[in-house]
């Protein structure tokens, strides 16, 4: 009989989950917490950054320190739909079809650099992150729980890329960005590799958090107390980006579940069991920053995403 995880244990499981992580990628500790958050929230996360900010290495980390099953898939422009859902495939002792299951049959897929393989792939992953399910040969198909999709991008290659359609897009929960580090922690992350620190092999890191914990963690932040002004807060905040002149389209009611979900997620892994606006700036552009459509002038004039959501958080009024 499985032991009930307590929410304290949760909670201490996944603090030391964001230590674990730590050991293997230095100065990122804002990424490590919105994987751990999208967990909380089942709920799938973008990063973004230029190449060698340790994008896949954090996803490794995290899926080494996890006792989850992972998958790994190398997104490539000649990627097919099937090779990532799984197909029909003819058993010749049977004489008959039988579905062999796909990578994303896993409890975390990392979709390694998703925007180099074509829209049809793509669109292939958009019912298994919105229903958890795979629907081939007149069946549906569950996939594991939980499950959750983990995708890199390069944000600055066009050459041989596929921009994410906004339908998928919108089914990131967070889309998180990985700068380049500071310039203490680029010398620790160089200390480590004189030492020894191998990327590729992380033996070192130990399983300390499982399903259990990550369910229990996910009933207490349901069950996180959310005051009526900050719930109108949310509201607020994405309906002012709808307003904005430098954006075509704005933050929809999907977007305001996301924020809201996330800043439970983060108040709870405070060890908090009340929401503050606090929470909500917090989270406000990781959740947001994928769901503004900027108008192309704005652009050209070098308006950001981050930067109409700053406007916005300054202008709109804060609950106390």
């Amino acid at each position: 009989m499985t032991a009930v995880v307590t929410t304290e244990e949760a909670r201490t499981a996944l603090v030391a989950l964001r230590a674990e992580i730590g050991k293997a990628v230095v100065g990122n500790d804002a990424a490590v917490t919105s994987l751990i958050l999208a967990l909380l929230c089942k709920g799938h996360v973008l990063l973004e950054g230029v190449p060698g900010v340790a994008k896949t290495l954090l996803v490794r980390a995290l899926a080494r320190a996890l006792d989850l099953s992972t998958t790994r898939v190398q997104f490539t422009p000649d990627l097919m739909p099937g090779d990532l859902t799984g197909s029909l495939v003819y058993d010749s002792h049977n004489a008959a079809f039988s579905f062999r299951e796909g990578p994303v049959f896993t409890n975390l897929l990392l979709a390694d650099e998703i925007n180099r393989t074509p829209p049809k792939t793509q669109s292939a992953l958009l019912e298994a992150m919105e229903e958890r399910q795979v629907s081939a040969d007149g069946r549906t198909r569950p996939l594991p729980a939980p499950f959750i999709v983990v995708a890199t991008q390069n944000p600055v290659e066009y050459e041989g890329t596929y921009p994410l359609p906004e339908a998928q897009l919108d089914r990131f929960l967070l889309k998180v960005t990985m700068p380049i580090p500071a310039r203490e922690h680029e010398i620790d992350v160089l200390t480590r590799h004189a030492s020894g620190f191998d990327p590729r092999d992380l033996s070192s890191l130990s399983p300390v958090a499982n399903a259990a914990h990550l369910e229990a963690g996910t009933a207490a932040v349901r069950a996180l107390t959310v005051a009526p002004e900050v719930i109108a807060y949310v509201v607020d905040v994405c309906r002012a980006t709808r307003q904005s002149p430098a954006v075509r389209l704005g933050v929809s009611p999907r977007g305001a579940t996301a924020l809201l979900a996330a800043a439970r997620a983060w108040a709870w892994l405070s060890g908090r069991d009340y929401v503050t606006p606090d929470d909500v700036k917090a989270l406000a552009r990781p959740a947001l920053r994928h769901r503004l459509e900027l108008r192309p002038e704005a652009e050209l004039e070098g308006v950001t995403a981050d930067g109409v959501l700053d406007g916005v958080l300054g202008a709109v009024q804060v609950p106390r």
